[in-house]
């Protein structure tokens, strides 16, 4: 399949499957004419790229939890990595929580009748 097929069909835009492939987490060949070509199974791979971005996954990760993916495999190093970056997320949500709780205060603070403080 070629590249603007493979968007097509998976939903994606061009632009993001050449993304993918500088990450490393898609492959193609390219035939005589310089166009790139996909494996049958690009439309499956991208589909399950797109799962783990919506994730909150960053591309190195995801090109760690890919080769588990090909094999099939549900490995104890896979379910590791991915509860490392679930603790991650919700570490990344606390510090946010507490960032909201501070502008807040902040907003709270601007409200009043005698801001700034002098």
């Amino acid at each position: 399949m070629r590249i603007g097929e493979v968007a097509a069909r998976a939903g994606v835009s061009v632009r993001a499957l050449r993304y993918y492939e500088q990450q490393g987490l898609l492959h193609s060949t390219r035939n005589p004419a310089r166009q790139r070509v996909y494996p049958a199974g690009a439309v499956e791979r991208v589909r399950l790229i797109q799962r783990l971005y919506s994730s909150g996954l960053p591309s190195r990760t995801i090109r760690d939890v890919l080769p588990f993916a090909d094999s099939g495999e549900v490995a104890p190093e896979l379910v590791d990595l991915l509860e490392a970056e679930r603790d991650r997320l919700d570490q990344r949500m606390r510090e946010l929580q507490e960032a909201r709780e501070r502008l807040h205060v902040c907003i709270s603070e601007a409200l009043r009748e005698d801001f700034p403080p002098s």
